[in-house]
């Protein structure tokens, strides 16, 4: 059953939980567990998100066609070196014991770290999975925000386990307290402990200090699992990697993924950072599902600083410029430390709105409950981004400019 903190304490109550997935398992249903009080960002009943990432309806030729706004990939592509090294192995497509490019040893040297502290996995992903299928085992529960990015708690439904899921506060910031706090009551209970920085679906940082605070703050010996898959596009000082926490030997799981910056999304590569006692319990929950090309593309992309830092300039100036012509137009947004952001609607809901700009093919978000009049547009190239400004503005009518709150 879920738990729903009310006063005088939780109750058990029991919802539809369903969001993106990236691994299979057998379906059930769970509670998930709710914090609220007036502070939070409450969520309205009977909105459990329920929409998946689908393959695209229609032929190849109009996939082809759309500006594809709905991912959160890299539309600029992989860069040329990287695409030579991964067509460069495809003369291993007969192999098992190939050679990978030392793609573990590569990605070890690039953190400071050993071989011992990555495990190898199919997109950031699969991290997810095996962190649940790991520590969520025997009745355990995790602790996260709520709306989050969602497989971590989609899986839990998988394999039967359950969440206590902590609302957003008001200004879509996470409520660390109130995690933590919700750590701390159900220690017995719960196996590990989540968060998205930046948080996806909001783009929204914890600050360094607030990290530190979760990681020292909670059970001592629980696990913090901290998703990383957007920390190439920050650019606020407050915010920290917390590679250096898995130096430190605390126990924490650094999820990092190539399919942003790296623009790998469809060769499916991502890895863990963690002290090399929670790698060995994670092991044996993992696919070894990696293939020859996005191990040789994977260790290419490390080495293209000066490309990856040329694409984070362009998506970031994109992203401003773009939730600016949006304030103007009397739309607000959220402030974004990623390769999307978050649109107010006003009064209308996403869904009618996410068709309305596929019939102008450009692809768009999907809907995140409880923040259904929010739509989430990722950042394309600089041409993208003005299509998609021009059908906005197409679509909705210009209102009194807002102000866009900076932090």
């Amino acid at each position: 059953m879920g738990l729903v903190l009310l006063p005088g304490g939780f109750t058990n109550v029991r919802q539809p939980l369903s969001r993106r997935r990236f691994f299979g398992g057998v379906a059930a249903t769970f509670g998930a567990v709710t914090l609220s009080n007036s502070e939070l960002f409450a969520q309205a009943p009977g909105t459990q998100a329920t929409a998946t990432t689908q393959r695209f309806g229609g032929s190849d030729a109009d996939y082809d066609r759309m500006i594809k706004l709905a991912s959160n990939e890299n539309n600029y592509g992989p860069p040329k070196a990287v695409m030579d090294a991964m067509n460069s192995a495809w003369k291993y497509a007969n192999r098992y014991g190939y050679p990978d490019g030392n793609v573990v040893e590569a990605i070890a040297a690039h953190h400071g770290l050993k071989p011992e502290n990555v495990l190898l996995t199919a997109g950031s992903g699969e991290v997810l999975q095996v962190v649940g299928t790991t520590y969520l085992q025997g009745g355990k529960k995790v602790v996260g925000a709520d709306p989050s990015y969602g497989s971590v708690y989609s899986h839990a439904t998988n394999i039967k386990a359950e969440a206590i899921k902590v609302p957003l506060r008001k200004d879509y910031t996470a409520d660390i307290p109130g995690m933590i706090r919700a750590a701390n009551d159900n220690k017995a209970t719960v196996g590990f402990f989540y968060l998205c920085n930046p948080n996806n679906p909001t783009g929204v940082v914890v600050p360094k200090e607030e990290v530190d605070a979760a990681v020292k703050g909670i059970p001592a010996g629980m696990p913090i699992l901290i998703d990383e898959a957007y920390h190439h596009f920050v650019d606020d000082p407050r915010y920290a990697e917390s590679v250096n926490s898995v130096k430190e030997g605390r126990p924490v799981i650094v999820a990092r993924t190539f399919s942003k910056i790296a623009a790998l999304a469809a060769m499916r590569i991502g890895y863990a950072l963690a002290p090399p006692e929670l790698i060995r319990q994670m092991r044996p929950y993992s696919a070894n599902s990696v293939n020859v090309l996005a191990k040789w593309g994977a260790v290419a992309s490390l080495k293209d600083t000066a490309g990856q830092a040329e694409v984070r300039k362009k998506i970031i100036e994109s992203r401003t410029h773009t939730q600016r012509e949006l304030e103007a137009h009397g739309y607000s947004t959220i402030p974004s430390q990623t390769n999307f952001f978050m649109v107010s609607l006003g009064e209308r809901t996403v869904q009618p709105v996410i068709t309305e700009f596929r019939d102008k093919g450009i692809l768009v978000g999907r809907p995140f409950p409880p923040m259904l009049n929010h739509l989430r547009v990722s950042i394309g190239t600089a041409d993208d981004m003005d299509k998609f400004l021009k059908a906005f503005k197409e679509i909705f009518p210009k209102r009194s400019a807002t102000t866009m709150a900076r932090g």
